[in-house]
């Protein structure tokens, strides 16, 4: 594996292990980012597979969130104990792809091995995020996601608002807030996880405004970022505003922590994040939960437009035999069953990847039977993406995102406005942009 390649893939390092069972005659390690609920779920998956044949045996084993993963893969390497599958984020692709000796391409593992694969029967949204410029897929899609609102009826209630008329806008938000503060209904209007994704990323597609030039980074290396218009500097204003008057609460940078128990305890009325959040919402939250779309502010033209994914993607690591890569390629075809992706996307609210899984879905009456489950769907097809909301592929965007959080914090704590905040964040973001393509020419 190149040099090079280790460092453009590094977030750090840390110590990992290899830890194999002996139950199966070709041991498979999978390392995944998803504690909780959902790994919980992804646990019973994986061994539904392994129960369904005596060939293989997968094992997988978790290594925190998505960036410390992604850095125990980095360890693992420079060991040779580099795991068969990893699971790496959507802000990881653009890093992975640069890194050709270490990825084995999904769509050659599985013509390879024998084993059917068509990118035509997934989501047009996740095909277009993972894919190279020749159009070919280069890792497993597997848990794609998309921010959505969360909210508690009975705050709504309580606060006379009427709880199957979730607010769209920005305006009706703040504006709602403050009815739920005057009753007493609830200490803070709302809180988020994940601060870059859903006030930046998706602020910024479902406002048709680009993050960076070349189509939000799939054009080239030679990508910059400028999100520092004036839209994203007042939003930042505003949550400085909203955060004074506990309208808005923040709930901590990088995934946003803090965010999740704010509103499991009755905190916050509205929580923003992950349509995946569903699992940990509906195991937590002890009072009736609403789903809404990400808002948007109605002054500006084009709003809303459409939301895009986040999640992760299974990537195929270099280093192993033959037979072990044959065993990753009969478990990704088994994930690809539109059984297996319709119990993965009801059980835990990621979106169903391929349309088969969709309609069956609907076919079993999913949706009509738990309302607010297609609101990512309905959300991510609002409009048909254009070049500022079909993704983003920057290098270094884990490092970019800790930036975007830093300046946010910035503007939270009195330190910066909004616009002097995007200002520094598109300019330390942009140095990181040139690291990575100078490591990658």
């Amino acid at each position: 594996m190149p040099r090079f390649t280790l460092q453009s893939l590094a977030v750090g390092v840390a110590t990992a292990s290899l830890s194999l069972s002996a139950n199966a005659a070709t041991e498979i390690s999978w390392w995944h980012a998803m504690g909780g609920q959902l790994g919980e779920i992804l646990e019973e998956i994986t061994e539904d597979f392994n129960e369904s044949q005596d060939e293989y045996r997968i094992n997988p084993s978790y290594r925190g969130n998505y960036s410390e993963t992604m850095t125990g893969a980095i360890a693992a390497f420079r060991a040779n104990e580099q795991p068969h599958i990893l699971q790496v984020f959507e802000v990881g692709t653009g890093t992975m792809m640069s890194a050709e000796g270490a990825i084995y391409p999904v769509h050659e593992l599985m013509e390879e091995h024998g084993r059917p694969f068509d990118r035509e029967a997934f989501l047009p949204a996740v095909v277009g995020y993972y894919t190279d410029t020749n159009g070919n897929m280069l890792s497993f899609p597997f848990n794609s996601s998309t921010p959505i609102m969360y909210y508690n009826r009975e705050v709504f209630e309580e606060a006379g608002l009427d709880p199957d008329q979730p607010p769209e806008t920005w305006q009706e938000m703040e504006t709602a807030a403050e009815q739920i503060l005057e009753s007493d209904a609830a200490e803070c209007g709302f809180t988020t996880s994940w601060p870059s994704w859903v006030m930046l990323e998706n602020f910024s597609a479902m406002h048709n405004l680009p993050l960076g030039t070349k189509e939000n980074g799939f054009g080239g290396l030679d990508t910059e970022l400028n999100f520092n218009n004036e839209t994203v500097a007042r939003h930042w204003d505003n949550l400085k505003t909203w955060e004074d008057d506990n309208i808005f609460r923040w709930g901590g940078p990088g995934a946003g922590d803090d965010a999740e128990p704010l509103f499991y305890s009755g905190e916050c009325a509205v929580f923003f994040g992950s349509s995946s959040s569903r699992a940990d919402v509906m195991a937590n939250a002890e009072f009736d939960v609403g789903y809404g779309m990400q808002l948007y502010y109605d002054d500006v033209e084009g709003a809303p437009q459409n939301s895009i994914i986040g999640g992760a993607t299974l990537w195929a690591l270099q280093g192993h035999s033959d037979e072990e890569y044959a065993a990753v390629a009969a478990f990704f075809e088994y994930l690809s069953q539109p059984e297996v992706q319709a119990d993965w996307h009801q059980r835990t609210g990621y979106l169903p990847i391929t349309q088969a899984a969709w309609d069956l879905s609907e076919e079993q009456g999913y949706y009509e039977e738990n309302p607010g489950s297609d609101i990512s769907l309905k959300q991510m097809t609002l409009n048909e993406p254009t070049e500022n909301s079909k993704g983003l592929r920057f290098g270094n965007f884990v490092q970019i995102r800790d930036r975007i959080s830093e300046e946010l914090e910035a503007v939270l704590s009195g330190d910066k406005d909004g616009q002097e905040a995007v200002d520094d964040a598109v300019r330390r973001g942009n140095d990181l942009l040139r690291d990575f393509e100078s490591s990658n020419q």
